[in-house]
């Protein structure tokens, strides 16, 4: 496997027109009707059931402002606001088109609306906010996919238009530590990693990561049944116009240790609590192809295999 950058910016920029065929787990429960929401034991939005989740470990009445960076359609800020009306809100997307609909979804003037790239913000910016949230998009961001460890080594040089990514890369990998996989061939979250270490670096005081991971596996209780297999090593994931990979959690743990936060890591089913009955256990056990029970059988493998950080700052 030659080496690459895997950088989905452009296609976001230029591209992007909709998310409808790009099947999230926030946007799986955000129609009413969504049978996936008829499974919970809270049945409502993404975004209601991950802020009561994090009001454990996040005092939202006692802040006075938050950033979701790559907000998607905006419904997770949107319910936020909805809970804690105070907070000043600023969304952040390098999408133009994605800017839009997150307009649309809260109102034009219920929040600022920046449209540059996460990575572009200088200064003191990000210390401006006590609370950034990034989900479901950490594995839009640049990741070096066919490194060896000779190139590691600085044995071999990549094209021109790689090598900073590549520097980028190796400094992350010495400065934090991170083990690699075994093999000649492995892929490296280097915006994800530079994300959390950019986020840490501002000070601010909690942060919530959540995105489909190489490093989940469902717990015993239910591993029979949702056949998930950690691999530790970022795969990609082939979406239409683009690919995204897996992102591999430790990494990023790694990162925020470093910086003295308080972590919390878990799976998204922490917090996507559903009901386990005789239907749920047919709909799992059985290879039934109504579009409803294939569609509850995606959901719930997914809230398996995506996990999440909070981080907190002593």
């Amino acid at each position: 496997m030659p080496f690459k950058i895997n950088d989905t910016s452009l296609y976001h920029i230029n591209c992007l027109e909709t998310l409808g065929w790009e099947v999230t787990v926030c946007n799986m429960l955000e129609p009413e009707d969504s049978p996936c929401r008829n499974v919970l034991k809270t049945k409502s939005s993404f975004g209601s059931n991950l802020i009561g989740f994090l009001n454990r470990y996040i005092p939202f009445n006692k802040l006075g402002s938050f950033i979701e960076i790559g907000g998607g359609y905006g419904y997770i800020s949107r319910d936020l606001l909805r809970l804690y009306p105070h907070l000043k809100a600023t969304l952040l997307d390098i999408s133009p088109y994605l800017i839009e609909r997150q307009r649309e979804t809260l109102g034009k003037d219920s929040a600022s609306f920046i449209n540059m790239d996460f990575f572009e913000t200088v200064g003191d910016f990000l210390s401006g906010f006590d609370a950034a949230i990034l989900n479901e998009n950490l594995g839009d961001f640049p990741c070096a996919c066919g490194l060896d460890r000779e190139m590691l080594r600085g044995g071999s040089t990549a094209t021109e238009d790689c090598g900073a990514r590549l520097d980028e890369t190796k400094r992350l990998i010495n400065k934090y530590g991170l083990k690699l996989p075994e093999g000649d061939a492995v892929n490296f979250n280097t915006g994800a990693v530079l994300a959390v270490e950019k986020l840490c670096r501002s000070g601010i005081k909690y942060i919530y990561l959540g995105e489909h991971s190489c490093e989940s596996e469902a717990p015993g209780w239910i591993a029979d049944r949702i056949k998930i297999k950690p691999s530790g090593n970022p795969e990609k994931i082939s979406l239409n116009g683009h690919d995204e990979y897996t992102v591999k959690f430790s990494h990023m743990v790694s990162v925020a240790e470093s910086y003295s936060y308080v972590i919390k890591r878990g799976l998204f089913s922490d917090f996507i609590e559903f009901i386990y009955d005789g239907r749920m256990n047919f709909i799992l056990t059985s290879n039934s192809q109504k579009d409803e029970h294939e569609t509850i059988r995606q959901f719930i493998e997914d809230i398996f295999k995506y996990e999440y950080l909070i981080l907190c700052r002593q």
